[in-house]
């Protein structure tokens, strides 16, 4: 998932929010709102509408949701309640104040109605997760979503890397944290090294998510840092 891909889903969840707790929301209203452009907004309203969401269009006044609706607690799989948590982490970077506090409403409404296990993870994984202040150049990785899970549920990882001399190895590692710098990198410790090692994620090769399991690491990511760095 890249930027924009990333800000849409915010975006599209605190849309959702919003038509969630308030009567009646102009085009022009989201629009200001989200600083987008009116044109955007009728295709986020669109998409919501293809995702199942009820949105009903009052000529000359706006849109609402149809009366009862509220988000169903199976609404978001696990690897999408992942991707509201980068979300969440890109819209904290935000300067609009306002912003940040409805999309962090939002996300906590959301989170309460993730089933326990799925909220857990979610949980997890915001504190295993640093974005720096520079969140705007390409990040290309295939594997993030794949690493998310491995992460939150613990899995055994395997793989193939090429480092900056462009020699191939292949690793066993345990998934611990996920940074974004100039590039997406993995905080991981490498049962090859046997030591906790910095993985970017553009120079793994290939990946496989094993079914074995290894012992959650008990340290926090910040105390991660106090320890290593």
């Amino acid at each position: 998932m890249n930027d924009n891909e990333t800000k849409r889903l915010s975006r599209l969840t605190a849309i959702l929010i919003q038509l969630q707790t308030k009567r009646l929301l102009t085009a022009s209203e989201l629009a200001d709102k989200f600083s987008v452009s009116t044109r955007t907004i009728y295709r986020d309203i669109r998409a919501l509408e293809q995702a199942g969401v009820p949105v009903l269009t009052e000529d000359g006044k706006g849109y609402t949701l149809m009366e009862g609706y509220s988000v169903p607690p199976v609404m978001f799989t696990e690897a999408q309640a992942n991707a509201l948590i980068m979300a969440e982490q890109l819209v904290l970077k935000n300067k609009d104040t306002s912003f940040i506090k409805d999309y962090i409403e939002a996300i906590e409404k959301i989170k309460s109605v993730l089933r326990y296990s799925i909220k857990d993870k979610a949980n997890l994984l915001s504190e295993r997760t640093r974005f720096d202040q520079n969140i705007n150049r390409e990040r290309n990785s295939n594997n993030l979503s794949d690493l998310q899970f491995a992460l939150t549920n613990f899995c055994l990882t395997k793989i193939e890397y090429s480092n900056e001399q462009n020699e191939n190895t292949t690793r066993l590692i345990e998934p611990f944290a996920l940074l974004s710098t100039e590039n997406w990198l993995l905080v991981a410790y490498c049962r090859l090294r046997k030591e906790f090692r910095f993985f970017r994620l553009d120079r793994i090769q290939k990946m496989e998510v094993l079914t074995d399991k290894f012992e959650p690491h008990k340290m926090t990511l910040q105390e991660y840092f106090d320890k290593y760095h």
